[in-house]
């Protein structure tokens, strides 16, 4: 990753196997003409490290080791302040193992279910693992302020995005459109600052 100018036909692995990530990804990536791999036998990694960057060092790292190439992993959570910061890095099991996003949802709701809305902020934190095959890491982070629902709404996105309100908005990233939630969140963010670490 030296500094300069733009690789031409710059391929990076993603190193996910969660297809909604990969989908927001590329978009990003492909608008900044870089082309995204995704490659299906890439090596489980086990996410077990103590916050979100050592899980997407891991998975970056894991990656770049296996392709052989450039490799980015994101790994993201969602932090209540009421709940002390949970689920934080556990966001993907909050409710258990094998739960999904409709369970996740239902136990946050269930917490915070006497919370007021002057109590219920929160953010999305995405951070972003750029691996080299030299082992070089480089490593970014996408914010994104907002409060939680007091019920589930939309059906679109995935993970928690139907009882997130960004700030300065009534809608849940639930009820946003593909482009108009790509706009404001924690990913779109941290994707633009590894976007100009690719770029060298």
């Amino acid at each position: 990753m030296k500094s300069g100018s733009r690789r031409a036909g710059l391929e990076v692995v993603l190193a996910t196997r969660n297809r909604n990530k990969v989908r927001e990804i590329s978009a990003f990536l492909k608008k900044a003409k870089i082309t995204p791999l995704f490659i299906r036998d890439l090596p489980e990694v086990r996410e077990d490290g103590k916050d979100l960057e050592d899980n997407a060092v891991k998975k970056a790292l894991s990656a770049a080791n296996y392709s052989g190439k450039i490799s980015l992993a994101d790994d993201s959570g969602l932090e209540v302040g009421v709940l002390d910061g949970n689920p934080g890095v556990f966001s993907a099991r909050f409710a258990g193992k094998g739960c999904t996003y409709g369970d996740n949802n239902r136990k946050l709701l269930k917490l915070l279910e006497n919370v007021p809305e002057s109590r219920r902020k929160a953010k999305f934190r995405c951070v972003i693992a750029i691996a080299g095959p030299d082992g070089r890491i480089r490593i970014v982070e996408g914010v994104c302020m907002g409060k939680i629902s007091l019920v589930a709404m939309g059906k679109s996105g995935f993970g928690y995005d139907p009882v997130f309100i960004p700030d300065g908005y009534r809608k849940t990233f639930g009820q946003m459109n593909f482009k108009a939630k790509n706009r404001l969140s924690h990913r779109f963010k941290a994707i633009k600052k590894a976007i100009k670490v690719l770029n060298k």
